[in-house]
C-alpha cells in the first residue's frame, strides 16, 4: 500500500487499493481497515441509522436476531475478522474480502465450501440510495446476519452444490458446444432462483410478510416498496416461475416470491438440483443472467 496516495480510501468505484488488487489479478484480498475515509465511515452511520426503523418493521425475525449475534451496528463500519470470530459461533460460514465481482462459478463454488465473498468498500454518499454493483452495506449488513441461522445457511451452501452439479452433468458430454449451451442454461437457472430468494426473498412470519433477501434489506427504497405497493405481484415460491422470470436489475422488482420457512428453500433448491439432473434445465429462456463461453468453460474445465 505503499504507492497510495496520501487522500486514498475505500469508496466502491474508486478505491486506489481496491484497482491496485484487481491490475494484479486478486481476487481474496485483506481489509486494510485503516483506509477507510470519515466519509466512508459517515456514509455507513447513514446507510444503518436509516435502515433501522425498517428493518424493524420489514426485516425477518431471523435477520433482526442475526444482526445482534454478529454485533453490528451504527458507529462503525464491521471488521470482517471480528464478524467472522462471531459468525462462527453460528453456523459454518466464513466471509472473505474480494476485490470485487466474481464469476458465478467462483461465487457458487465457494458457497458450497462454506464461504461468502465479501466487498469491503463502501458506496459513495451521493449514491447512497442505489449502487447496482455490491458494497460492504449489502453483502455484511444485508447478507451476513442471516448466514448465523443453520437453516438458512445450509440452504446457501445447497445452491453452491447445484452449480458442482451442473458442471458434473455437462462435463461428460463430448460435444463442447453443446456442454457449453446446457451447463449456461443451467447455470443461468440457479442465478435466477438465487436472485429471487437469496437476494429477493420473502418468508412469511407471525407478524406477517417479512423480507429477507438482501437485496431488499439493503435498499432504503425498495424494502417498504417490496411489502407495501400495490404494484408488487406476491405470491407462493414455484421453482419452475423463477427459473424462466426474467430479472431486470435496473428497477424495484414487480415480482416477488415467498417462501413459509427456510426448511422450505432448502427443499426448493434441493428439487433445483433433481431437476437438473432430469434435464428440465437443459433449455430455460434466455435473458439474464447471461453466461459467456469462458464462463461456462470454469464448470466444464475445458478452458
Amino acid at each position: 500500500m505503499s504507492n497510495l496516495s496520501p487522500t486514498s480510501d475505500l469508496t466502491t468505484g474508486t478505491s486506489e487499493y481496491v484497482g491496485e488488487q484487481q491490475a494484479a489479478g486478486a481476487m481474496q484480498i485483506s481489509q486494510p481497515y485503516e483506509l477507510y475515509s470519515q466519509e466512508n465511515q459517515a456514509t455507513w452511520t447513514r446507510l444503518y441509522t436509516r435502515m433501522e426503523p425498517l428493518w424493524q418493521q420489514y426485516g425477518a425475525p431471523a435477520f433482526l436476531e442475526g444482526r445482534k449475534k454478529l454485533g453490528l451496528h451504527a458507529d462503525a463500519i464491521p471488521r470482517l475478522e471480528e464478524v467472522n470470530a462471531r459468525l462462527s459461533q453460528c453456523s459454518r460460514y466464513h466471509a472473505f474480502a474480494v476485490s470485487g465481482f466474481l464469476s458465478s462459478f467462483a461465487f457458487f463454488d465457494s458457497l458450497s465450501r462454506w464461504e461468502f465473498p465479501t466487498t469491503i468498500t463502501v458506496r459513495p454518499a451521493k449514491t447512497a440510495d442505489y449502487l447496482p454493483e455490491p458494497d460492504i452495506f449489502h453483502d455484511v449488513g444485508g447478507h451476513l446476519p442471516l448466514h448465523t441461522l443453520p437453516e438458512f445457511a445450509a440452504a446457501l451452501q445447497r445452491f453452491g452444490m447445484c452449480a458442482h452439479a451442473a458442471a458434473e452433468i455437462c462435463s461428460h458430454l463430448t460435444d463442447r458446444a453443446e456442454a457449453r449451451r446446457r451447463v449456461k442454461s443451467m447455470v443461468r437457472g440457479i442465478a435466477r432462483a438465487f436472485w429471487f430468494t437469496i437476494e429477493f426473498g420473502l418468508i412469511r412470519s407471525p407478524a406477517g410478510l417479512r423480507a429477507y433477501g438482501s437485496g431488499l434489506l439493503s435498499s432504503f427504497g425498495e424494502l417498504q416498496y417490496a411489502l407495501d405497493s400495490p404494484e408488487v405481484w406476491r405470491v407462493p415460491f414455484q421453482l419452475e416461475w423463477s427459473i424462466q422470470a426474467c430479472v431486470d436489475y435496473s428497477r424495484y422488482q414487480c415480482l416477488l416470491f415467498v417462501i413459509e420457512s427456510f426448511d422450505q428453500l432448502f427443499a426448493e433448491i434441493g428439487k433445483l438440483e433433481q431437476w437438473m439432473k432430469d434435464g428440465r434445465l437443459n433449455n430455460l429462456t434466455g435473458g439474464e443472467r447471461e453466461i459467456s463461453d469462458e464462463e461456462a468453460d470454469l464448470y466444464l474445465k475445458l478452458a
